[in-house]
């Protein structure tokens, strides 16, 4: 039995995934469990993004979608509760930017969603990093920030109807380079921690998903340690994907 990220790169890496997705969920449940304030709980979930973000690149995989902010939550967090989550993303994106790892490792960062909509002071730095990994060619990190599915794939016709194709001309390779997800391979995983009330993927990638594996985990994100990412890629390694055959 593989013991080891290490180990599982050596033994099993044509059979590990190139793009994997998280669905980052449970950190507001995790601080209710424990009578504590919801901002901790995104706190403690975004110092445990750090951590997990490395054991999947530990591993040889070099793309990966996080689900950071849904357009859907938006509508349903508090004034109070957005405005702490836009602050970790401005300390997140200082602490990348003064991070010698992320040099090291030349990752790249790639955000998609409705910019625009976020304030104007984390808008700013959001860009500040993605001009400042733009030339890193090694990782890729894709941040789903104010991102919908739907929204994703309005957007892709809408610029197909701009750009006046014809309409034999249309087909999913075309579209795919009408995605914001565009730079980005199809997903082939995707992991959801928080789900302990059913199976969704809320919008998610919904172009990139089509084909790819699901991991629905009932333990909160807080909670996802380096254990939990062997046991899911070995899970991953061992099916057989059909690919719609």
């Amino acid at each position: 039995m593989t013991s080891s990220l290490e180990e599982l790169k050596e033994v099993a890496k044509d059979r590990l995934p190139r793009h994997i997705g998280l669905i980052i969920d449970g950190n507001r449940r995790w601080a209710k469990e424990r009578n504590l304030d919801v901002n901790f709980g995104h706190m403690v979930g975004y110092e445990n993004l750090k951590k997990r973000l490395f054991d999947f690149f530990d591993t040889g995989i070099q793309y990966l979608s996080l689900y950071i902010l849904s357009l859907e939550n938006v509508k349903k967090r508090t004034t109070e509760e957005l405005e702490y989550l836009y602050k970790i993303m401005i300390m997140a994106v200082d602490t990348v930017v003064n991070e010698s790892i992320v040099r090291e490792e030349k990752v790249n960062f790639n955000v998609i969603g409705r910019i625009g909509m976020l304030p104007e002071e984390t808008k700013k730095k959001i860009l500040e990093l993605i001009e400042f990994t733009k030339d890193h060619d090694q990782n890729f990190i894709n941040l789903c920030i104010m991102y919908d599915g739907h929204e994703e794939i309005v957007d892709a016709v809408k610029g197909i109807i701009n750009d006046d194709i014809d309409p034999g001309e249309i087909n999913t390779d075309l579209i795919k380079k009408y995605l914001w997800s565009k730079n980005f391979p199809p997903l082939d995983y995707v992991i959801r921690t928080g789900m302990t009330d059913g199976a969704r993927i809320s919008g998610f990638l919904l172009w990139d998903s089509s084909y790819a594996e699901f991991k629905f985990r009932n333990d909160l994100w807080p909670d996802y340690n380096k254990e939990m990412v062997l046991e899911d890629l070995i899970d991953f390694t061992q099916r057989k994907r059909r690919m719609g055959r």
